[in-house]
């Protein structure tokens, strides 16, 4: 469903209660920025490259959640398969002046400015179109509930019957956990103890690529 540009009003505020570190990357509200591969703008780091920072344990502390701005269709109004311009208008701040290497190839629009540790949300452009989402933020829900931080016993218990197992390419004992929804999908990313790292959701076959734009 498209939400109204209200919604990611919501989604600035309710960020602003997240309680991000000093060391944590800046964000509108507090949406964290992306970084460059090599020195190219375009191309951040592959975004299934093994993470050495653990996930947060389970706790009291965890930020509050921003539910429903991301969903199978897109995020807020900007849905997939729009111009990047869409994205810029949905987010409502800074993504950056990221372009192709060559026309119409793949490059990520990211929150700015960028913080030490990388992006916490991307938005995968290709074909000039919106194609995918990735989240490494345990402040945003997937769509269905699923979250940065779960385990994989949550993840097949919120989309039962529909989750998809996948040895990872990168990491041995952890997994690619996929979820079809007509014709998006959704992907977590599993560490080795079966903890949810990072998650993306779009339209095949970009959602697939295990290296983003990379």
């Amino acid at each position: 469903m498209k939400r109204s540009i209200a919604c990611v009003s919501v989604l600035a505020l309710a960020l602003a209660a997240c309680g991000n570190s000093p060391s944590d990357p800046v964000e509108p509200a507090t949406a964290p920025a992306d970084t460059a591969l090599d020195g190219d703008p375009a191309a951040p780091p592959p975004f299934d490259a093994p993470d050495e920072a653990a996930p947060p344990a389970p706790g009291s502390n965890r930020p509050s959640v921003v539910e429903d701005v991301i969903t199978f269709e897109g995020f807020g109004p900007a849905a997939f398969g729009t111009d990047q311009e869409q994205v810029r208008m949905a987010w409502g701040n800074d993504l950056g002046d990221a372009k192709p290497s060559e026309p119409g190839g793949c490059y990520y629009l990211t929150p700015q400015p960028l913080g030490t540790a990388g992006y916490n949300i991307a938005f995968m452009i290709e074909g000039d179109r919106f194609a995918r989402i990735d989240v490494r933020n345990e402040g945003y829900a997937a769509p269905g509930g699923g979250k940065v931080g779960m385990d994989r016993a949550e993840i097949e218990r919120l989309y039962a019957g529909r989750v998809e197992p996948m040895p990872h390419k990168y990491v041995e004992g952890a997994h690619y956990l996929r979820v079809r929804d007509g014709d998006h999908a959704l992907v977590f990313e599993t560490d080795t103890a079966g903890r949810v790292t990072e998650w993306r959701v779009g339209t095949p076959p970009q959602v697939d690529y295990v290296e983003g734009c990379g």
